[in-house]
């Protein structure tokens, strides 16, 4: 073989190389998504998430304002999508909230608490949408990366904030309508409200990220 060949061959190999590279990239990336595509997966995924959102629901139940019930839904969400976040979230709150062992829901909080993790499933599909193709974000690698933990710890706040605040308002809707009993009944409850609040965005940033990691692992 002439020098010349040898020069023209080397390249050519080492752009052959290059290629390979990426599709061995690309599948990697692609393999848990291609798995999602499958309808009898996301099947068997939403009656999971839900199991476990609901079962985990009833076991922290009688530990005043410890849970991780939005945790499991925006996971789901995540995970799938937003659509079958909100299913998840429905399915979820309508079970656990109905056949609460503390006793059902009255009317005006049950159709918020469906309203809220429907809307809990959809903000994780948003979120994933967002964090995708960010530098930062490497599932395979580490999340626990100080990008994604504050993300994690803003949303888990923002949630938990809304619901609380929300919650007493539509439940008050029972007793009255009164903004001074509004006040009244979120100041009486700051305490369990203050527990709450820091209890999510600790689990939304030291738990979340390694759920996230061990569900992808799983589905690869």
């Amino acid at each position: 073989m002439s020098r010349r060949e040898e020069i023209t061959k080397e390249p050519f190999n080492s752009h052959i190389s290059k290629i390979d590279d990426i599709k061995i990239v690309n599948s990697e990336s692609m393999s848990s998504s291609s798995l999602l595509e499958r309808k009898s997966i996301r099947i068997a995924l939403v009656g999971t998430f839900t199991a476990l959102s609901v079962v985990l629901g009833f076991l922290l139940a009688y530990i005043p304002n410890l849970e991780i019930f939005t945790l499991m839904i925006f996971l789901s969400g995540f995970v799938l999508n937003k659509k079958y976040g909100a299913l998840i979230g429905l399915l979820s709150s309508m079970i656990f909230t109905f056949f609460n062992p503390l006793g059902p829901s009255p009317p005006p909080l049950f159709i918020y608490q469906l309203i809220h993790y429907s809307l809990t499933g959809i903000s994780g599909g948003l979120t994933k949408d967002f964090m995708q193709n960010r530098k930062f974000f490497k599932p395979k690698e580490d999340l626990y990366v100080y990008q994604v933990l504050v993300i994690f710890g803003l949303i888990g706040g923002i949630l938990t904030f809304l619901f609380d605040i929300l919650s007493t308002l539509f439940g008050g809707f029972t007793v009255s309508i009164t903004i001074d009993y509004f006040i009244a009944t979120y100041l009486f409850g700051l305490i369990f409200t203050t527990i709450h609040l820091i209890g999510n965005i600790l689990v939304f940033v030291f738990l979340l990220p390694g759920l996230i990691q061990l569900v992808m692992k799983l589905l690869d």
